[in-house]
């Protein structure tokens, strides 16, 4: 049955199996009963850094007659919320422990003419636990050692003497044949793992490699176990006191990481991506030393010089193969990321790897690519690489550069006022922006309890809420401008949102209508229909399979938070004028990301400040943790001065590997599920969300568009009157050219990252209706119309 400890308890014996317990009867039969304890659920067992689940003990008390002892165990049992069974014969005990596979098996053996418990222990291959009557002769445990019982309990009916040896038997014999059995499979996956596994003892002595590490390294099966590390080739192009920096860090209990080269069994050396765990065991000493090595793929190369020219030219090759699915765009979009992202995509941050200055920053490696492929190019070729030098040292390596203000203003415009800080110069009258909406709960406002008591008619209008082409603005009108509070309720009951945060849906509600208090109904667009309207789009994004593999629920549900807090308490300004006006917000924020700061820090403080929406407060405080940090770096995304970096990010990072891979019909999983690239998605996700108004059926685009271009024209209209900089002088209510804005706003900032987000989750029809959305403003354009709509006929 595998190795197991047990006690022989005089004529008695305690086994612990080695195999997991499953829930299932015991047999039924006439001289074999089930003692149920009480319901219990899964039990967290901590090894160290292993979390590892078991379900409640099974026990089985093979007993010939029902006694006090046999009682004892019993209630002992059912204290310890053991599962029991009982057996009255050998063959029955036999039986039952094939079916079940207990973890502790008890064996009366005080009365030896009912049962051999040697005979029976051999057939079960047990280690036993002995129990003795009081009144017999203390005798020598060695027959009982050698028989496999390393236990013995003198008989002792008392409830609590039983149920105390049930408990030092748990997390004794039970719990160390778990760790043992949760090792044997840890080791297992080891096996399995394509990643290069080493482990070291204290004395860094290897204790074992796995076929991974030795398939990279080129050793046979077992060649490097028990070698000193120090036996162990090493390769001359590490830094002369690298080893000594990482010997130095792991030996104070330091995780290091950094960029590695090892020596194959063939003289070869291999760059690696070098990862050093050092592992506290008992007594709060290291005990061994785990290490993961990835190889990196521009190695191996003798000269450096060849070698940065060689990984220059395989970027140039990849960057070739899978070119930007829209044709004309602009080169600075498409290309400013690459050199830094690309090789940056294979490496995991880490201060102690940047301490040990084993390599350089994505940036610093391309330019001294650059600066080594100088070196044998010909004169033109090296004088535009110097140009192509300049542009990279600059500070701002994804905004494109634009031309004149007289070649497109509503462009300039546009990024004037949407990826700016502001032209910080203030008036004499600086304008101090105060919020005029209470953080509260409005008293009158009145929410369902529920899902169920959602009144009909705002019910229909949500019934297609699942579906691209769903009216939010039908919704706005029965709700009476509270959209978020409805549609909230039902996408994330769509979702499970309460299942997983453990928060009962009027906390909930009252969460959503708070929320929904704090946006300002005064604005023309960022109000709660706008949050409503992202948080659909959200909800539809994450509906789509390529999301759905990439994300997991955890993510889900920061997605949905972030996209209905996003734009909460928006004062109906952007950032630009917030700087300009010397507002208390952009002093606050130091004129940085001011809004999406302020969006972000208020949900929180809304949230948890008071037990009655407070959804966070029934989870786990690492599960708060992350679900915060993600719904705080989703709301950052949404700030535009960003945008091309999380494009390009975006498309270097998963876009393009990708394609390579799909290409080469290999498995895509590690693209899409690695902690970087969800990042990357999330951000990527709730972008799309926020501007999707373009990608909308015609009539939701132009009512999104006449909203967000009268919100531009009040803040127009009060930069002038408090004498502030205009940021975005095309806005003037009295000139400004409507279709002209948009196609600007579709042309810069929406056809490059849906064409990168369609090509991921595959949208064909936002495309569509992006397409005929710009044919109709383009169509307006040339009649010289600036108006949302042409004149009736």
């Amino acid at each position: 049955m595998g190795c197991a400890s047990s006690i022989h308890i005089s004529d008695r014996v305690v086994y612990h199996s080695g195999k997991d317990s499953e829930d299932s009867h015991s047999p039924q039969q006439t001289n074999t009963t089930q003692h149920q304890g009480n319901p219990t659920t899964l039990t967290e067992v901590q090894f160290g850094p292993m979390k590892l689940f078991k379900d409640p003990l099974q026990v089985l008390l093979v007993f010939a007659k029902e006694d006090s002892q046999s009682n004892g165990f019993c209630w002992a049992c059912e204290k310890a919320n053991f599962r029991c069974s009982m057996a009255r014969t050998p063959e029955s005990a036999l039986e039952c422990f094939l079916e079940k596979h207990h973890d502790l098996v008890i064996i009366d053996h005080r009365h030896s003419r009912h049962f051999d418990a040697e005979a029976l222990f051999n057939v079960w291959v047990l280690t036993c636990v002995l129990l003795l009557r009081p009144d017999r002769e203390e005798a020598s445990v060695m027959p009982l050692i050698n028989a496999g019982f390393n236990r013995r309990y003198v008989e002792n009916a008392n409830v609590m003497a039983c149920y105390n040896e049930l408990l030092q038997l748990e997390h004794g014999e039970v719990r160390a044949q778990f760790k043992l059995r949760a090792g044997n499979a840890i080791f297992t996956a080891l096996e399995q793992s394509q990643e290069a596994i080493e482990i070291m003892s204290e004395d860094q002595v290897i204790q074992y490699v796995n076929p991974a590490y030795e398939s990279i390294m080129g050793y046979q099966q077992g060649e490097l176990i028990g070698k000193e590390i120090i036996e162990v080739p090493k390769s001359e192009k590490n830094k002369p006191d690298l080893l000594e920096t990482i010997n130095s860090c792991i030996r104070k209990g330091k995780e290091w990481q950094g960029i590695y080269y090892a020596k194959k069994k063939n003289g070869d050396s291999i760059q690696q991506n070098v990862k050093i765990t050092p592992v506290i065991g008992q007594g709060g000493k290291i005990r061994h030393y785990v290490s993961i090595n990835r190889p990196l793929n521009d190695n191996n190369k003798s000269d450096k010089s060849s070698e940065r020219v060689q990984a220059e030219s395989q970027t140039d090759i990849q960057s070739c193969k899978h070119k930007d699915r829209r044709k004309g765009s602009l080169d600075v979009r498409s290309t400013t990321s690459r050199g830094s992202d690309g090789s940056s995509q294979r490496r995991h941050s880490s201060m102690a790897r940047i301490h040990s200055m084993t390599i350089e920053a994505p940036i610093t490696k391309v330019i001294n690519i650059i600066n080594a492929a100088q070196e044998s190019s010909p004169m033109p070729v090296a004088e535009a690489l110097d140009r192509v030098l300049e542009i990279l040292r600059t500070t701002e390596l994804y905004s494109p550069q634009l031309g004149t203000k007289d070649e497109d203003p509503h462009t300039n415009d546009l990024v004037g006022g949407l990826m700016t800080d502001g032209l910080r110069r203030l008036s004499g009258n600086e304008y101090i922006f105060s919020t005029k909406q209470p953080h509260h709960i409005p008293s009158h406002l009145t929410t369902p309890l529920s899902l169920n008591d959602i009144p009909p008619r705002i019910a229909q209008t949500m019934e297609n809420e699942d579906s691209w082409d769903f009216d939010i603005f039908n919704l706005e009108a029965a709700t009476m401008k509270r959209p978020l509070t409805y549609l909230g309720l039902k996408i994330f009951s769509r979702f499970g949102v309460c299942e997983f945060l453990n928060c009962p849906e009027a906390t909930l509600r009252s969460w959503l209508q708070v929320i929904e208090a704090n946006y300002h109904s005064s604005n023309s667009y960022h109000n709660s229909s706008h949050a409503a309207d992202v948080l659909h789009a959200t909800a539809y994004f994450l509906c789509k399979e390529r999301v759905k593999q990439s994300l997991d629920p955890i993510d889900e549900v920061a997605a949905l938070i972030a996209a209905t807090v996003h734009d909460v308490d928006h004062p109906g300004r952007t950032n630009s004028f917030l700087c300009n006006a010397g507002s208390e917000l952009a002093i606050l924020y130091n004129d940085t990301a001011v809004l999406e700061s302020h969006h972000a820090a208020l949900a929180f403080q809304i949230t948890t400040r008071d037990d009655k929406c407070n959804i966070f407060k029934n989870i786990e405080r690492n599960e708060y943790r992350t679900l915060r940090q993600a719904i705080i770096d989703m709301v950052l995304a949404t700030e535009m001065t960003k945008h091309f970096e999380h494009v390009n990010k975006f498309v270097n990072s998963i876009n393009k590997p990708l394609a390579a891979l799909e290409e080469n019909g290999e498995s895509v999983k590690s693209i899409l599920t690695s902690p970087e690239n969800r990042i990357l998605v999330k951000r990527m996700l709730i972008k799309c969300a926020d501007i999707s108004n373009p990608c909308r059926p015609q009539e939701l685009c132009i009512e999104w568009a006449g909203r967000i271009s009268e919100e531009y024209f009040a803040q127009t209209d009060e930069e002038k009157r408090q004498a502030l900089p205009v940021v975005m002088p095309v806005f003037d209510r009295n000139t400004c050219s409507i279709p002209k804005s948009q196609i600007s706003f579709i042309d810069y900032f929406i056809t490059d990252m849906f064409d990168a987000w369609d090509a991921f989750a595959d949208l064909p029809n936002l495309m569509q209706h992006l397409d005929n959305n710009f044919k109709y403003w383009k169509g307006l354009d040339e009649k010289k119309l600036h108006s949302l709509r042409p004149p009736p006929e």
